[in-house]
């Protein structure tokens, strides 16, 4: 697959407010790649070494304690393990066909240095898991 063209990451909702030159920014970060249904993308105990934003496709996200969920197109996941710097806590596996975006720690780290409204768009997101995990 290669990278991500700008006009489509301006699609994705965690990028949508973005001016051009960070868009640029992070298709030239971003590494966009396709897995099948069944392919395992994240396994917990790993070492959290970047996140993953969908583009097309379904995840099935298996948390801690057994419960379920699935992300879809324009929602990102990985991103807990490089934020907190720690190993991944779910198992999260492809139901379709998937094409998505990876980001490296490294990368997101520079991207939210330069363009921290990447972080205040994660934000609601980030509440309402914490909110979902917490009394959910």
């Amino acid at each position: 697959m290669g990278d991500p063209s700008a006009s489509n990451l301006r699609r994705i909702p965690l990028f949508a407010g973005l001016d051009d030159s960070a868009l640029e920014l992070i298709a030239r970060t971003a590494t966009e790649f396709e897995v099948g249904a069944g392919h395992v993308l994240i396994e917990p105990g790993q070492e959290g070494a970047g996140m993953f934003v969908l583009e097309e496709g379904t995840v099935q996200v298996e948390l801690p304690g057994g419960r379920t969920i699935r992300r879809g197109p324009g929602e990102f996941f990985g991103e807990l393990a490089i934020l907190a710097r720690s190993v991944r806590s779910a198992r999260v596996q492809a139901i379709t066909l998937v094409r998505c975006l990876a980001i490296s720690r490294a990368d997101f780290s520079k991207l939210l240095e330069r363009e921290p409204r990447i972080a205040l768009a994660m934000l609601p997101v980030l509440a309402k898991r914490l909110a979902d995990a917490t009394w959910g």
